[in-house]
């Protein structure tokens, strides 16, 4: 019998992206580690300090900072429960879905606002990525409905940008142990979508059925690098 499929939130967000390739999707899903991954553990630490910026905030002023009041009403700062938890098993197609949110808030009305924190640059919709997002805010969405936070009224990302116009000119941010850097937050909601998720999970589970890779999209750059590389091994 075959394991059930795992995906995690931000994995099949990826299916919402207008470029997505299947035959991709189809090989990191089957492959136990894929090769020449780095991701720079600098953005994992820069979300870790947000967080616990915000959470000290609330704990001493029993409210958000300024900049996140425009969510509404909250009433207390919930901890992110780890995925092992944070988890359900979709009746449709038997897929795993799992994943941890960056912040969860519960409101006066008893409703629950999830937000994912965003190290870069606030371009509104056209970050190339958004869909991926918006995906991925309604998968937490999802779970939280069917476990721990329900009902989900809200969701957003919070865009935490380096300030670096005017910052070099200004002595105090230069230190006798080094420099400091100021980051505006900015929000943009994302609108809940309730067949959002069933709807990539059942696409999902069409690619990984199948016992051998899709076709890749024409013009799919990973596509062509795995196609040299084997070109290069045999």
């Amino acid at each position: 019998m075959r394991e059930p499929d795992v995906i995690s939130a931000k994995t099949l967000g990826q299916l919402a992206m207008p470029d997505f390739c299947a035959k991709c999707f189809w090989v990191a899903m089957k492959s136990e580690q894929l090769p020449y991954q780095i991701f720079p553990g600098i953005f994992s630490t820069l979300d870790s300090y947000g967080k616990r910026l915000v959470n000290g905030w609330f704990e001493r002023h029993g409210a958000v900072p300024e900049w996140l009041a425009r969510l509404g009403q909250i009433k207390r700062t919930v901890i992110p429960p780890h995925f092992k938890k944070f988890t359900v098993v979709d009746e449709a197609t038997s897929i795993v879905l799992r994943g941890t949110p960056d912040a969860v808030f519960e409101m006066f009305d008893k409703s629950f606002t999830i937000i994912d924190y965003k190290t870069a640059k606030f371009t509104g919709h056209q970050d190339e990525l958004f869909p991926m997002y918006e995906a991925q805010l309604n998968a937490y969405a999802h779970i939280g409905e069917r476990t721990l936070f329900s009902p989900v009224s809200q969701l957003a990302l919070v865009y935490t940008e380096p300030v670096t116009g005017e910052a070099t000119d200004k002595d105090a941010n230069v230190t006798s142990e080094g420099f400091r850097l100021d980051f505006s937050a900015r929000i943009l909601p994302v609108e809940v979508k309730p067949m959002l998720v069933p709807t990539l999970l059942q696409r999902a589970k069409k690619i990984l059925e199948s016992d051998r890779p899709p076709l890749g999209r024409a013009d799919c750059g990973d596509c062509k690098a795995l196609a040299e590389l084997h070109n290069l091994l045999d």
